[in-house]
């Protein structure tokens, strides 16, 4: 079995910075368990953050995969 599809937590958090990174709401977590949602939501967080910075495209992907490893 793959890492991904074991570890959901830093799944949860990569689809959470995405969603932000594309300024969609929280409000459109579909997480409902207390761990995963957390782990959205922080990630979401940090991709709102990052597209008020102007890190979209390259720059974004390229954090993506220092946050994986």
């Amino acid at each position: 079995m793959k890492t991904q599809k074991r570890d959901t937590s830093i799944r949860a958090y990569k689809k959470g910075y995405q969603a932000g990174l594309h300024g969609k709401a929280k409000d459109t977590c579909p997480l409902h368990q207390q761990p995963e949602r957390q782990q959205w939501l922080m990630g979401w967080r940090e991709g709102r953050q990052d597209n008020w910075d102007g890190l979209t495209g390259v720059s974004s992907v390229t954090k993506l995969t220092e946050l994986a490893s």
